[in-house]
């Protein structure tokens, strides 16, 4: 079992580790390796198309990011007091939200929002006092960050919600039992115990929409996200300033997923 459980690591990380190698190489050649320079770094840096997709990959993430975890704590707290079979429907959607594969939540919706799109931009038009200069709905910033962050509110529902799960009621019981008030008690006694949970929630759903290619590429529009850029600059050929890019983005994937987990381990010894 252990050599099994090796030759299973040494396979999905041995390509990774070769691409992080192959960023520092100082030929042209990304299969090539060719000596040793950080060149490439340097050049991906200072690609403006780079730039400007990595500008809008951080924009998505950050606003996904935060309207997941805002609204996936609101639908935790909510859920505690759910019980019976509503209570099983709800944990069913949840975690079906995550287990659907990424192409069907793009397809879906991309489906639903040009549908969407094409009712109310005519309603829009009629309505605005100029109907030349009535806005319209398309694809782009604002699908991106909606579809992204719909995917992520579940993830953080279930973080959140585990986080609740082993919080200390009677504290609550006690701040009641003192006559504070609902709001006081969440401010003071429930918030300090679940923000590690919603802490950890958010560099989630951070990591997953700055990742994310698959959802991205159906809702995108004309904007242009750090992956996208990566794939249609592969169907050229890998070169090692990809590689460069690729390894920057596992390092902050790297890092966010890290500080995620040590901040949930530090709430359940807390806990």
């Amino acid at each position: 079992m252990r050599i099994y459980a090796l030759a299973v690591y040494l396979f999905l990380y041995i390509p990774i580790g070769i691409i992080a190698l192959f960023s520092f190489n100082a030929g042209r050649h990304a299969s090539q390796f060719q000596g040793f320079s950080t060149q490439w770094y340097g050049k991906a840096l200072a690609n403006p198309f780079v730039m400007d997709a990595l500008q809008t990959s951080l924009i998505v993430a950050l606003s996904s990011a935060v309207l997941a975890t805002t609204f996936g704590t609101m639908a935790a707290l909510s859920l505690q007091s759910v019980k019976g079979r509503l209570r099983v429907v709800f944990d069913a959607l949840i975690y079906i939200a995550v287990m659907v594969p990424g192409i069907v939540i793009g397809i879906a919706t991309l489906i639903a929002l040009v549908t969407v799109f094409d009712w109310l931009n005519p309603v829009l038009a009629a309505l605005w006092p100029v109907a030349e200069a009535a806005p319209k709905l398309s694809l782009g910033y604002g699908s991106l960050i909606a579809a992204h962050g719909l995917f992520s509110m579940a993830l953080v529902i279930i973080i959140v919600r585990a986080r609740i799960a082993g919080m200390d009621r009677s504290l609550i019981e006690a701040s009641a039992d003192l006559g504070a008030t609902p709001l006081g008690t969440f401010r003071q006694v429930t918030l300090p115990q679940i923000f590690p949970g919603i802490l950890a929630g958010f560099l989630l759903s951070f990591t997953f929409s700055f990742d994310d290619f698959i959802i991205a590429f159906f809702v995108a529009g004309s904007q242009t996200t750090l992956p996208i850029y990566v794939f249609s600059s592969i169907r050229r050929g890998v070169t090692p300033e990809i590689n460069a890019i690729g390894t920057m983005v596992l390092g902050v994937s790297l890092v966010l997923l890290i500080a995620a987990q040590a901040i949930l381990q530090r709430g359940r010894r807390r806990g």
